[in-house]
């Protein structure tokens, strides 16, 4: 028996009601642009709906224009989706609650996780959407998951409830001593100060 291994998420499709709802909060709010529209293959009563968030993958919606926005919360039962969370720069996440604000949307306002930041709020369809920003960028070579690896470990050893700033930077410090080179024969931390 083998694995089959993933490479990353190829799409995302979610159930929309008419195509202008869609349209407007995927590239009106998220600054998603729309890049392909054709017929859902499966269904001929429907479109459906290609956006890119922002890495090149896809967000794709499902519309008819019989089904209407229904801003009710989206059922989270077992084997439900929880949330759809998306990236965001640390300079566009502060202005995220204004920029809700303006719309009349309501929001949860940054809420704190230790190695990222998140606001959560719903879309018209009741799915809750989170924004979410790293509170770090990893060294030249690793990615993001490298970093939270390595800070979950230093997080363990150490016997601490969650990861936190001061793990994100241990793990950033480890990778960059095991993964960069240098000349220096001791690269332990100094004073030059004392």
């Amino acid at each position: 028996m083998k694995k089959i291994q993933t490479q990353g998420v190829h799409h995302i499709t979610i159930i929309g009601a008419d195509r202008q709802t869609s349209i407007d909060f995927w590239e009106g709010v998220l600054g998603m642009p729309f890049i392909f529209d054709q017929p859902n293959l499966d269904n001929p009563n429907e479109g459906h709906l290609y956006f890119d968030p922002g890495d090149g993958r896809l967000i794709t919606i499902f519309t008819n224009e019989d089904r209407k926005p229904d801003p009710a919360a989206v059922p989270e039962d077992t084997g439900s989706l929880h949330h759809l969370a998306l990236n965001v720069s640390q300079a566009t996440f502060w202005q995220v609650p204004a920029r809700l604000d303006a719309r009349g949307v309501k929001h949860s306002g940054p809420v704190d996780r230790g190695f990222m930041d998140s606001i959560y709020f719903r879309d018209p369809l009741g799915l809750r959407i989170e924004l979410a920003s790293y509170r770090f960028e990893p060294p030249e070579g690793c990615r993001h998951a490298d970093v939270m690896i390595e800070a979950h470990r230093i997080r363990v050893a150490r016997g601490d409830h969650h990861i936190d700033k001061e793990h994100l930077a241990d793990a950033i410090e480890h990778l960059v001593q095991r993964d960069q080179q240098t000349l220096s024969s001791d690269r332990s931390a100094r004073n030059p100060y004392a």
